[in-house]
């Protein structure tokens, strides 16, 4: 199925999108046996642009494999619970960019735990059509309950983990194509103190390119 986004978007249509692409999001998928790689995504502004970085990290022993940049206009504002549509089409340009194969990608956003069951992470998932994971270092929604949350319902939508050696937590969903097990099995096999090594290295890269063009030229955050 293959989905488009306007780039002309009202914050009210983009709530009515979410809702009806919610329910294509699946939490099943390949067997973890086949992936590859492990795609970090991060995204940030300088001043009207947001750039997106994907770097693609091998698996097995979490060499880095290749990184992509990708700038554009930011056309859509910053609001909560729709970080999709202001971050996501640059997000994706990047990882498409790096081409891939048997491949899961996490996400610096939130993924099934989000008000609308449609966070980042789904919307790069679907987008992509590939198992994609939410990482997030703030609850959004739902209730904390042990080392899980869950929703209204009492279903669990995200699972609490501890980053070694600073006691903070991190926020995991599921974004597409995989379980909450599953999710959670990948990030752990990737964390470091600051969270999944790939989102780190995403954000260095994307932090590195934000200072190079406020050197290069001088604009307002």
């Amino acid at each position: 199925m293959q989905i488009r986004i306007p780039t002309k978007i009202t914050p009210q249509e983009a709530i009515k999108l979410q809702m009806r692409l919610a329910p294509l999001v699946t939490e099943t998928g390949e067997s973890l046996e086949n992936i590859e790689t492990v795609v970090g995504c991060d995204a940030s502004y300088v001043g009207e642009t947001t750039i997106a970085a994907a770097i693609a990290v091998n698996y097995d022993d979490l060499t880095v494999q290749q990184t992509k940049l990708y700038s554009k206009d930011t056309f859509f504002p910053y609001i909560p619970g729709l970080l999709s549509f202001r971050e996501g089409p640059a997000v994706i340009r990047a990882i498409r960019a790096l081409r891939p194969a048997s491949y899961v990608c996490v996400v610096d956003g939130h993924g099934l735990a989000h008000p609308r069951r449609f966070g980042l992470a789904c919307f790069v998932g679907l987008l992509l059509d590939n198992p994609t994971i939410g990482v997030a270092k703030s609850l959004l929604y739902g209730f904390v309950e042990a080392d899980h949350v869950v929703d209204r319902d009492g279903s669990r939508i995200a699972e609490l983990i501890t980053l070694p050696g600073t006691g903070k937590v991190i926020f995991v969903s599921v974004g597409h194509k995989i379980s909450l097990n599953d999710a959670v099995e990948v990030v752990q096999r990737c964390l470091t103190p600051q969270g999944p090594l790939p989102i780190k290295l995403a954000h260095e890269e994307v932090t590195k390119r934000k200072w190079e063009i406020r050197k290069s030229h001088p604009v307002s955050s």
